[in-house]
């Protein structure tokens, strides 16, 4: 009965598409970084509602499927680019490699919380959404004594020291979305600070989104930076896991676009008509793949704890979020996000190790002068070697956007920030050590 209704439903939006031709045949195929966990469904899916057509996917994480565009474009095979990361499309769309589209479904808003669903002109279409938080193995946290995490700033906290993992947003586009949204809901100095302060807990950096929340689930780590669908699938699995969106965090659409010159447009165009059909969007309710459709009916399908964007008044309190910024700093904000925390994380554990052991120490008996090299400490630990100015600057973004002298100036660029970061935890460490003498 439901394949039913799923048939008429993708032959609605096929007939809708498709007035003056026949229905698409063929291969199309879309390159995603989507695990098969959510492709798989939407596969078989769209297959079994679109006779005739065969989705191809292949599989890449968000910056090489950015990057495989533009290599290939010249002799391009590919239909459809189909990711999380608002700003990559955005950087398609800036080199003309997605063709605009408007789509025929209806009932679908003009923005979830604050933040527009569609590209408004109309170069790519949201089809999910997605906010950013928290997610821990309760029976993990009950037997370490770790206490429930509200908000960014309590992962910082010393009972969460090794406890807590990420993905590297340089490899991860919604854990770049991450902390993107850290710096835009804190501020530059801010966010860099309570990152760095989160950083000196974390026990592992993973390569891939997907490595955090199947380390969770397992208990190897407690507690998981995640986008939130990775949680809300675990828990519908029977996972001991919970998940909270913390103050600052967004909600912001997943997306797909048609690529320019693709080998067939008709079947690329009736894959867009599926995934924002009710059909489409009911497979998003699957219990391996649990994201929040962008069309609001579709929640009256959703169980009652399922959360709903559109009437949940937190998604109303979350940050607007700027793609022209962030995508503007990328490239930036990935590279310092590196040389700063991933290849110094031995450095920076060091440090807050000592330092937890020392608000221990002063909580037992108050020191001031512990209390202010302590405080030296931590603003080395956040000291910048940039600003947010010229983080967004076109000197900074050519040295790793440029022509044929990009490589150089990026290397000189890394180099300098590893050095800056070495250099202020080796100073933060020093100060940190003083601080603990003088307080026991």
């Amino acid at each position: 009965m439901a394949m039913n209704k799923l048939v008429l439903a993708m032959g609605f939006a096929l007939t809708s598409t498709m007035v003056f031709a026949q229905a698409p045949t063929g291969k199309v195929t879309v390159v995603t970084s989507f695990s098969k966990d959510v492709t798989d469904p939407f596969k078989k899916a769209f297959e079994k509602a679109a006779p005739g057509v065969t989705l191809e996917v292949q599989n890449r994480n968000t910056n090489a499927g950015v990057k495989y565009l533009e290599e290939t474009k010249a002799n391009n095979q590919v239909d459809l680019f189909w990711a999380s990361a608002p700003d990559a499309f955005e950087v398609l769309k800036g080199k003309q490699l997605l063709s605009a589209y408007k789509p025929k479904a209806t009932g679908i808003p003009e923005k979830i919380g604050s933040y527009p669903i569609n590209d408004p002109a109309g170069f790519y279409v949201g089809f999910a959404a997605s906010g950013y938080g928290i997610m821990w193995n309760d029976r993990y946290a009950k037997a370490k004594k770790l206490p429930e995490p509200k908000d960014w700033q309590d992962l910082a906290g010393p009972a969460f020291y090794d406890h807590v993992s990420i993905a590297s947003p340089a490899r991860s586009g919604t854990t770049h979305l991450t902390i993107e949204t850290i710096l835009q809901g804190e501020g530059w100095d801010k966010g860099w600070r309570t990152i760095k302060e989160m950083a000196g807990n974390f026990n592992t950096i993973t390569d891939r989104s997907f490595g955090v929340p199947e380390a969770v689930n397992s208990g190897q780590v407690g507690v998981g930076i995640v986008i939130d669908f990775f949680a809300f699938s675990a828990q519908a699995s029977g996972f001991p896991v919970k998940f909270v969106y913390p103050t600052v965090t967004t909600v912001v659409p997943a997306n797909v676009g048609i690529v320019v010159n693709g080998p067939n447009k008709a079947a690329a165009e009736a894959f867009v008509e599926f995934l924002l059909s009710p059909a489409g969007q009911e497979v998003l309710l699957e219990p391996g793949i649990r994201r929040l459709p962008v069309n609001p009916a579709v929640y009256a399908k959703a169980g009652a704890d399922y959360p709903n964007p559109f009437t949940d008044p937190r998604f109303q309190k979350m940050i607007g979020f700027d793609v022209d910024k962030s995508e503007a700093r990328t490239a930036v904000v990935d590279t310092l996000f590196d040389q700063l925390i991933s290849f110094q994380l031995d450095a920076l554990k060091g440090v807050t190790k000592t330092l937890h052991e020392v608000d221990a120490a002063l909580a037992k008996k108050p020191n001031p002068q512990a209390k202010a090299m302590a405080d030296e400490a931590r603003a080395l630990i956040a000291a910048m070697p940039v600003s947010e100015v010229q983080a967004a600057s076109p000197e900074l973004r050519g040295a790793f956007t440029g022509g044929k002298e990009k490589g150089a100036r990026q290397a000189e660029v890394e180099a300098q920030w590893a050095s800056f970061a070495r250099d202020s935890y080796t100073k933060a460490k020093a100060k940190a050590d003083e601080a603990l003498k003088a307080a026991k």
